[in-house]
């Protein structure tokens, strides 16, 4: 019973440490879209300057369309990476692991939660 409990804390605590900040491409700066893996300096120019000339993107339709070398592929791994398009991540990208964990942990500490409560109630 303990070592299950002890088991869910420590699978909570690994997820906690694999989190990542989310990047949304309208309102990152240079910085923060440099933070993102697959986004250098030069992408990251570009997409500032075309935000600058075209104003905010819609979606990853329009993302893609207007930023120079973002093809569906490169979408897809940037998307996985943490960038997001007016606070959307592009449909069909895998989702990250820092996500996945996040849900194997929660779903793993309430059947522990449960059985520790009802052990308690006995």
């Amino acid at each position: 019973m303990i070592k299950k409990l002890l088991f869910a804390v420590a699978t909570m605590v690994a997820a906690m440490s694999f989190a990542f900040a989310q990047v949304d491409v309208n309102k990152a700066d240079a910085a923060a879209l440099d933070s993102v893996k697959g986004i250098g300096p030069k992408t990251s120019q570009a997409i500032l300057a075309e935000r600058t000339k075209g104003g905010a993107f819609k979606d990853w339709a329009d993302f893609k369309t207007r930023v120079k070398g973002v093809g569906e592929k490169n979408a897809v791994k940037l998307s996985a990476a943490g960038l997001q398009v007016s606070g959307k991540s592009l449909d069909g990208a895998p989702m990250n692991a820092a996500a996945t964990a996040k849900s194997a942990a929660k779903t793993s500490a309430k059947p522990a939660a449960a059985k520790g409560a009802q052990a308690a109630k006995m």
